[in-house]
């Protein structure tokens, strides 16, 4: 078995240590040995090189044509002292290496180090490139203009202030978790761009605490965050015996405990998804309970949600981020009202009839029975007033003649 020769094991050891190819270091030292021949010979001379990785001998020639007069001597050659050759034929002039041998290592030596550097340099892009989307652990070593700087051991990647929650604070040496929304090897500065505002970032939070998320037994609908102050998370369970929220809470909130310390005590509320979108406006209001929600407009998604007076304040949120996380999260244009401005509103509607001689106590009974205003009303017969506890046959003749005095 022919043994290596030292060239190979070198060139071997690179490929193996810095993911460069033994044949383009091979080729990087062919066209350093071209180089530093043309700067013996001359620059306009043609020069081949050849690299033999198993011997480790490195051949270069000078290249020129066979003539009958020599009119360029670097270009050209004398047929009259060749043998064999006929004119024009291409003929190859060794040159001894060793005569430029030191610039040949020295122009090769650059090349390869800046290769070597290009390598890592990739290979470290392309490895965090895989990591886009998922959480990173550094260390801060430099805050610049309140931009933060994080070492990543391999590399650094910067927090810029856009990607920061307002309230949060940090200081160099501490450790820092964060998710990888950008990758850019392009940029001669830090180019993995961090971010702590992402949803992303509260995705991948409960993936790592919460099992079922992970093994995607419990889904993730939805995300909408406004950094440091609330998040809202739709989720459905792909098991019947697998509860969604519970599994996201854990035993005395033993999951989500360590997200809302990672998000420095951010609010989140975890919703049931549900395809009715009654019932999914209604839950996405939490913590506030819904008495009722109404479509008002199907075409525009427009919906109305109605609470107790006392969980007004709560459904719509301080600076309204309640209902906006919800509508958001939804998709729908929530109006959220309060049961006694609905009842008020009512009362106005149908107070016009008290003007005309209907008492506010039979008012009042037709607002419990769900007439809203006069023009519900108008479409009852006097069969269906009669059917409303309290009204008897005299007081529903009434209305109706009232009514008609009206629309006359």
């Amino acid at each position: 078995m022919t043994e290596k020769s030292e060239l190979l094991v070198i060139l071997e050891q690179i490929e193996k240590d810095k993911n460069i190819k033994k044949e383009d270091i091979v080729h990087i030292i062919e066209n350093a040995l071209v180089s530093a021949c043309k700067k013996h010979v001359g620059k306009h001379v043609i020069v081949e090189a050849n690299v033999n990785c198993i011997s480790g001998e490195m051949i270069v020639n000078v290249i020129k044509s066979a003539v009958d007069k020599v009119r360029n001597p670097l270009l050209e050659i004398s047929i009259h002292n060749l043998t064999n050759v006929m004119i024009g034929d291409k003929v190859k002039i060794p040159l001894n290496v060793q005569d430029f041998s030191r610039i040949a290592a020295q122009t090769a030596k650059q090349v390869i180090t800046q290769k070597i550097k290009e390598s890592e340099r990739n290979s470290l892009f392309d490895e965090m490139t895989k990591k886009l989307g998922q959480i990173i652990s550094g260390i801060i070593y430099r805050i610049i203009n309140r931009n933060i700087i994080v070492d990543l051991d391999n590399t650094e990647a910067i927090l810029p202030i856009s990607e920061q929650v307002p309230n949060e604070r940090f200081c160099i040496g501490q450790r820092i978790r964060s998710v990888i929304i950008k990758v850019d090897k392009n940029n001669k500065n830090s180019g993995i761009v961090l971010s702590r505002t992402s949803t992303q970032f509260v995705r991948k939070l409960f993936e790592l605490e919460v099992p079922e998320i992970y093994e995607k037994i419990v889904e993730i609908i939805g995300i909408v965050r406004e950094p440091g102050i609330r998040t809202k998370i739709a989720l459905i369970s792909h098991n019947i015996k697998v509860d969604p929220i519970g599994a996201c809470v854990g035993i005395n909130g033993i999951r989500i405990k360590p997200i809302i310390e990672e998000l420095k005590g951010e609010r989140i509320d975890l919703v049931p998804y549900s395809d009715d979108i009654k019932i999914y406006v209604a839950n996405s209001l939490s913590p506030a309970k819904v008495l009722t929600v109404t479509v008002t407009s199907e075409k525009n998604k427009q919906i109305e949600a109605i609470v107790n007076d006392n969980m007004l304040s709560l459904a719509i949120g301080k600076n309204g981020h309640n209902v906006r996380l919800a509508t958001k999260l939804t998709g729908w244009y929530i109006n959220v009202k309060s049961d006694k401005k609905q009842q008020d509103g009512k009362i106005t509607s149908l107070q016009q009839l008290n003007a005309l001689g209907i008492s506010k106590y039979v008012i009042k009974i037709l607002i419990n029975a769900g007439v809203n205003n006069i023009s519900e009303l108008f479409k009852l017969s006097i069969n269906d007033l009669l059917a409303f506890k309290g009204i008897g046959p005299k007081t529903a003749n009434k209305i109706t003649v009232v009514l008609q005095s009206k629309k006359e």
